[in-house]
This record gives structure tokens, sequence and C-alpha cells, in this order.
């Protein structure tokens, strides 16, 4: 190539170039004052960091349910053993009353030895003036002398087992103040996983809340489809028992009240108080927590479920919910939160419990 050909492609290339650079916007000499771009949603690393956002927030909100049921378990062994102080108690009243009467009596019956004198029968039988009637009288202080004995083997008896009344009490107690600590214990668990999703939460802007809720959203729903892709709703089709359908009505009238840990009702619960007392007003009491509902009741086969039948979730059984029928089930979720219906597959599935296990269905 000539040079005064490579100098007009040179040539050529330098216009281009300046061209380019002049149409370019944010160049003095073409848009003294730019606007800036709008932009159509967040960044991928806004959206990675949102993610991450949600899934700490995830683990903070399990980790308090795992608390919630320690806390729960707690106080149903608390109320358990405070009814078994109170029963020894019962008792011990009862032993004492008992123990005074005996004595009473025990010291009646010596008092009446004492004034006999304290002879030998044989003496007795010579002082008599009416021998016979004293033959008589012998066997009827022998009867006496048995009877005595009984009565002492009975307050004997009777001490014994106040003793044992007052070792157990003092046993009772014991466990019921390890409860109280074990139940104060998880109660600082809750109280600190909440308090940092809390914070958590508090540190985002309105549109990232708003974005987290729908990665929330996206994450369950991409759960709850690929659950019902794998077809698994075409096996289900149990219909409930008068009983479950009771359950069924009360859990659901339940929808819109809050989440608080540790609640029963009736205008707050948390997972596991919603579904025992929904089976409760069906007459059925089945365990508190969701850990002793997936321990106690029976299993059945996720195809096999029926509405009023519970699914417990994860693999630590920190959550349960009420199926509702159409892949459907009715729970309280986490703090913040409100009792709600949601897809049955939207967590990772454990098992299924049935509270009414030997009800026929309708």
């Amino acid at each position: 190539m000539g040079t005064g050909k490579r100098g007009l492609i040179a040539t050529a290339v330098a216009v281009v170039c300046a061209l380019t650079v002049l149409a370019a916007p944010g160049t003095a000499f073409a848009n003294p004052t730019p606007s800036p771009t709008p932009s159509a949603g967040p960044t991928p690393a806004a959206a990675k960091d949102l993610e991450a956002v949600r899934q700490k927030l995830d683990k903070l909100y399990r980790a308090a349910g795992r608390a919630t049921d320690e806390y729960n378990a707690a106080e149903e062994k608390a109320d358990k053993q405070s009814a078994e102080v109170v029963e020894l108690a019962k008792k011990i009243v009862k032993g004492q009353e008992k123990l005074r009467k005996l004595k009473d009596r025990a010291g009646a019956a010596a008092a009446a030895q004492y004034r006999g004198g304290g002879l030998p029968p044989e003496a007795h039988l010579v002082l008599s003036d009416d021998p016979q009637g004293f033959l008589d009288g012998a066997g009827r202080v022998r009867e006496g002398h048995r009877a005595t004995k009984g009565l002492l083997g009975e307050l004997t008896r009777t001490q014994e087992d106040l003793e044992q009344y007052a070792k157990d009490a003092s046993a009772q107690w014991k466990k019921l103040e390890a409860g109280r600590k074990a139940k104060a214990a998880a109660q600082k668990k809750i109280e600190k996983q909440i308090a940092q999703a809390e914070k958590l939460e508090s540190e985002l802007q309105q549109d990232e809340q708003e974005r987290l809720a729908e990665l929330e959203k996206e994450a369950a729903n991409k759960a709850q489809t690929a659950w019902l892709d794998s077809g698994i709703l075409q096996e289900i089709d149990g219909k409930a028992s008068e009983q479950g359908k009771k359950a069924v009505k009360y859990a659901t009238a339940q929808i819109g009240k809050p989440y608080q840990w540790g609640a029963e009702g009736p205008k707050t619960y948390d997972c596991s108080g919603l579904t025992s007392q929904a089976w409760l007003s069906a007459g059925r009491g089945i365990p508190r927590t969701s850990q002793e509902q997936w321990k106690q009741l029976r299993h059945i086969d996720v195809q096999d479920m029926r509405p009023g039948d519970l699914i417990i979730y994860f693999g630590d059984a920190s959550h349960v919910a009420m199926y509702i029928g159409d892949g459907a089930i009715v729970h309280a979720p986490r703090p913040g939160r409100t009792v709600t219906i949601a897809g049955a597959g939207s967590m990772p599935i454990l098992g299924v419990v049935r509270p009414d296990a030997d009800a026929a269905a309708d």
C-alpha cells in the first residue's frame, strides 16, 4: 500500500472517530446538560443483594420458628409439671389430715391400754370376779391388739407416703424451674432473631422492601409450580372427614389475624398454635408444637392427604400448615405476616400427619 493511500485511510479513520465522539451522549459538545437515562429496574448487582437479604431473612425467621417450638414445648411441660405439683400438694394435705386422725386413734388406744394397768392377761383373770366375762373380753382385747397393730402399720405407711410425696414434689419443682429457664432461653433466642430480621428490613428503602416482597412471592411461586409440575395434585383426591371439615372451617376463619410467637388465639397465632386450636375446635386435642405433631401423629403419604391433614415443613419440622384442598394450605407464616392461604408446595415438605387417623372421610 502506497504512502498516499495510507494517509487517506488514516484521515478517514480520524474523521469517523471524531464524528463518533461528537455524537456520543454526555459529550460536552453534543449535550452540555445531559439527563440520566431512566433505569428499567434494579441492576443485577442490586437484585443479587436483595436475594441475599431474602435468604438471610428466611434463615433468621426459621431460627425464630425453631426457638418458638422450644418455647412452646417448655411452656407445655411447665403447665404439666405445675398441674402435677398441685396434685402432689393435694395429696400431701390429705395425707397430713389422715396422719393426724391416725395419731389420734393411736393415742386413744394407748390411753385405753394404760387404764388397764398394763397387767398381763393372767393377772386380770385371777383378779376378775367374772372369769367367763373376762375370757370373752380377752378375745375382744386380742382383736383390739390386732387392730392397734394394723393402725400402727397404716400410720407408718401414711408417713412413708407423705415422705415420698414430698420428694416427688421437690423433684417436680426442680423440673419446673429447669423448664422456666429453658422457656426464658428460648424467648431470648426468638427476640434476638426477630430483632435482627426487623433491623435488616428497616435498613431497606421503600422500593427495596417492595422488591424484596416480590422476591419472596417469586420464590414461593417457583417452588409451588415445581411441586404442581410433578403431577402430584392429580393423585391427591382425598375427602375431608367430618372433624377435618370443622378444623378447616376454624383455621380459614382466622385468615388475616397476625402471627405472634407463642400465641394460640383467638386474636393472634403462631403456626402450631393455629393448627392445634383448629383441631381442638373440632373435638380433637393434638400436641402443641409442630415437632411433636410430627412425632406423635400418624404419618400419611402426600398423595393420600385430605383437607384437615397437617403438612410439616423443613427438615427440622419447624413449621406446620393445614391442607385445605386443591393444592393449598392455610398457615400462620412468620412475624410480620398474617394467617393466609398459600401453595402447599411453596416450602420444602417434610411430610404429612393426620390428627383424626381413624375417622372415615365423608
